[in-house]
């Protein structure tokens, strides 16, 4: 086996036939993620669980038994998520004193009854609060996509994209309130897919903003999202008989305000995809220009309750010791604390005309509007970091507040940047919506 990024359920395939041992899988996953190049991507390594869960599943592919097509995969949890044994550190120094867990958060333990093998708790932005996945604590993870110039990763489930760019494991488990698994996906040039928030529950996941968290799935293939996915909701898996129509690229500002690069690489898939036959068509839809006005006017739910969660940080010693650029985005709120209830107010009807405009179409744009801006002019100017970090969420904001769950496929590559084409659909259509995406990454694959 090499070092290149690895497909679950292909691996899966060959530890249930006895080609690998899923002990000696573990062990390289773990010496992966020691490798200097990995360095920041972990929080924390669970070598004994590991170990353990490796030997468990190579017991069970010896008498011929598996849990799940990716039983004796490892797997890689945000340490945003209680793992049992461990601190759930939520990316910050503020809780590394607490006590370990005694639980697994409930998605941790779908994954471990599916035979899956934990091998760590990846790095995160601070409280998840970020879109670019710094990390002055714990080290800020290398983008995979760099060359000499070390790039942004993505935010706020970096560590997560970053270890499977990296092909430390198949598939990684992040979060996704503002855009966290869908733009670290876009810059590490890897899938990610958001769920609709409640899919899998949250039991045992520190949240940041209640009504807009959700839980995401990182890997590099669609039958990987498919299967972990199939894992975590306790339903069969989605199959190609549920693809779209046609895919919708809207008019406006999610498309014109992209850079010259991401808008060509954009346009070029979608005319390819439209010469194998996918029907797209472009089209002002009303309710994102109404949700982006709403938001832009009033304020984003994902700031007003991070505020009512660590606003608390502003007055006290604790604040030191966070992430400065959480600290200016706290502190904005506060200094200018606006009305976050006609957004709330709003929001149902919206995410009502939004699906009603797609008519049982897929949304298709850009994930980020541009691709990973290099960290350290980001690091050097505080007014530069913070609005690469609402550029970056601009996008993926405005289709969380419709409540859109979302799937970003890599469509640029190392020399013209990372892209990420990002296919949504209304709210609880997951099923629908990760058919599609695996028949677009299908015919995304044949124009390669």
């Amino acid at each position: 086996m090499t070092s290149d990024p690895i497909d679950g359920v292909g691996l899966g395939e060959r530890l249930a036939a006895g080609d690998l041992d899923a002990l000696d899988v573990a062990e390289r996953a773990l010496r992966l993620a020691r490798r200097p190049r990995a360095e920041g991507t972990f929080i924390t390594l669970t070598v004994d669980r590991a170990v353990r869960e490796a030997a468990a599943a190579g017991a069970r592919h010896a008498a011929g038994r598996t849990n799940s097509p990716l039983d004796g995969v490892p797997v890689a949890v945000k340490d945003l998520f209680d793992l049992a044994g461990t601190v759930t550190t939520a990316g910050s120094r503020t809780r590394a004193s607490l006590p370990p867990a005694e639980h697994d958060a409930s998605v941790v333990g779908r994954l471990a009854d599916a035979g899956m093998v934990c091998v760590g708790k990846t790095n995160l932005s601070e409280f998840a609060f970020g879109g670019l996945g710094v990390n002055p604590h714990f080290g800020t993870p290398i983008n995979p996509t760099a060359g000499d110039e070390p790039l942004v990763p993505g935010g706020s489930s970096s560590g997560s994209a970053a270890a499977v760019a990296l092909g430390i494991v198949p598939v990684a488990i992040g979060t996704d309130t503002s855009g966290s698994v869908r733009v670290p996906a876009a810059f590490c040039g890897v899938i990610g897919y958001k769920a609709s928030a409640g899919r899998y529950g949250d039991d045992g996941m520190l949240p940041l903003s209640p009504t807009l968290d959700s839980i995401g799935v990182l890997a590099t293939s669609m039958r990987d999202i498919i299967a972990t996915d199939a894992v975590l909701a306790g339903e069969p898996a989605s199959t190609g008989d549920e693809g779209p129509s046609s895919l919708v690229v809207p008019r406006g500002e999610l498309l014109d305000d992209c850079a010259p690069q991401v808008r060509r690489r954009f346009e070029e898939h979608m005319a390819a995809l439209a010469s194998q036959g996918v029907r797209i068509e472009e089209r002002h839809l009303p309710a994102l220009a109404k949700a982006q006005e709403v938001m832009d006017r009033n304020a984003t739910i994902v700031e007003a309750e991070a505020h009512a969660r660590y606003g608390h940080l502003l007055r006290s010693d604790d604040g030191a010791r966070v992430d400065p650029g959480v600290m200016r985005r706290l502190a904005g709120f506060a200094a200018q604390p606006r009305d976050p209830a006609p957004v709330y107010q709003a929001m149902e009807r919206l995410r009502t005309d939004i699906g009603r405009e797609l008519g049982g179409a897929i949304l298709a744009c850009p994930a980020v509007r541009h691709t990973a801006p290099p960290l350290a002019p980001l690091l050097a100017d505080e007014r530069l970091y913070d609005l690469a970090n609402r550029r970056s969420l601009r996008t993926t904001m405005l289709l969380s507040y419709l409540g859109m769950p979302g799937v970003t496929l890599p469509i640029g590559t190392p020399r013209t940047g990372a892209v990420g084409l990002l296919l949504s659909a209304p709210s609880a259509r997951d099923s629908r919506l990760l058919a599609s995406a695996a028949r677009i990454e299908n015919r995304l694959t044949q124009r390669q």
